[in-house]
């Protein structure tokens, strides 16, 4: 079965904001373990990826959307 352009789009979309989350979970970790406020493995760590992957997991879901509607109408 061949995928049209919308489920191409989708997929893309869906590789590029995993891409995003970790970039940023990793932007926002990086000063947070060389302060000290958490060991790399802990509770703190998981926590400010899981928090970030909510957030990006709401826009990229609003985002997402705004685009499919806008581009394939």
């Amino acid at each position: 079965m061949a995928m049209g352009k919308k489920e191409i789009a989708s997929i893309l979309y869906v590789a590029a904001w995993v891409l995003i989350w970790g970039t940023v979970g990793s932007l926002i970790d990086f000063p947070l373990l060389q302060s000290g406020v958490y060991l790399k493995g802990s509770i703190g760590q998981i926590t400010t990826f899981l928090v970030t992957a909510v957030f990006t997991s709401i826009l990229g879901t609003w985002l997402f959307s705004y685009i499919i509607s806008k581009r394939f109408q």
